[in-house]
């Protein structure tokens, strides 16, 4: 996946030159038959400009390529959106955040989320919930409303009993180790973790540490088929395109096989605890 903007307009022009050269069209005809200007073809192959919707359809259509034009407006629609910094994205404090979250959710009917390394926001305590945005905000050196954030991530967690939607989290073993607020917080988030374990319409995967990954795993959450949430450090990705969505999918029922549910993941949850309560 692309990380920034000019990236990504370069790539989806590259894809529309292979299209042009694939149906034998030079850039001149190609601009002759849309009624653009001669060095439109080349600037758009380049990344130089931006392709509207109307240019897409109009490429394909030339190209003989319309199947392609679904997956080409994705594409575009993700490069204003696809690469959203931190800093912009908590720049007013957590809340709208987490208030975005909960609207996302509230539009799906199947949630999927992985997290290696902390436990999901909705599987939170609020003292957990608590650390886990303070730390952020002062990491990003953010406006700081944790009490608001944590009250919005806790409404969120309301979803997971009302509705029909269906939630699936995969939880990496590291997460239960990894300290959010010290002992006491880590004792009452593992405790909330094995009592949430047994909710209706709600799957609870942990993928051992001793599991071989065949890929570098970064936290993300899957809404439906339609949009992929992924997190990195500088900035949150937001994947649209179908492609890219189905190998999110593919990544994700991978990790699906590695985990372990049931007892079993509450076995190593309670091997944790034992852990922490020494």
């Amino acid at each position: 996946m692309t990380n920034s903007v000019d990236q990504q307009r370069e790539a989806l022009g590259a894809r529309l030159r292979e299209l042009r050269l694939t149906a034998r069209l030079s850039g001149a005809e190609l601009a002759r038959r849309n009624q653009w200007h001669q060095t439109k073809v080349s600037k758009i192959e380049y990344g130089r400009i931006k392709p509207s919707r109307d240019d897409i359809h109009a490429w394909c259509r030339h190209c003989d390529a319309t199947d392609h034009v679904p997956d080409l407006i994705a594409s575009l629609e993700n490069i204003t959106t696809a690469h959203l910094e931190w800093r912009k994205v908590l720049g007013t404090g957590t809340k709208r955040r987490q208030h975005a979250l909960v609207n996302l959710t509230e539009e799906s009917e199947i949630i999927r989320i992985y997290n290696p390394q902390f436990i999901p926001g909705f599987l939170q305590t609020a003292e957990y919930a608590a650390g886990v945005l303070r730390n952020v905000s002062r990491f990003y050196r953010t406006p700081d409303d944790v009490d608001a954030g944590v009250a919005k991530r806790l409404e969120r967690q309301q979803l997971l009993y009302r509705g029909i939607r269906r939630f699936h989290f995969l939880i990496g073993e590291q997460a239960l180790y990894t300290t959010v607020g010290g002992t006491s917080v880590m004792t009452g988030q593992l405790d909330r973790l094995i009592a949430v374990t047994g909710l209706p319409r709600v799957t609870i995967g942990i993928v051992p540490a001793t599991a071989e990954i065949p890929f570098a795993p970064a936290n993300f959450s899957m809404f439906d088929t339609k949009i992929v949430l992924v997190e990195a450090i500088t900035a949150e990705l937001t994947v649209t395109q179908p492609r890219e969505i189905k190998l999110y999918h593919q990544a994700f029922d991978t990790l699906v096989r590695l985990s372990v549910t049931g007892d079993a993941a509450r076995e190593l949850i309670h091997q944790a605890l034992g852990r922490r309560r020494k």
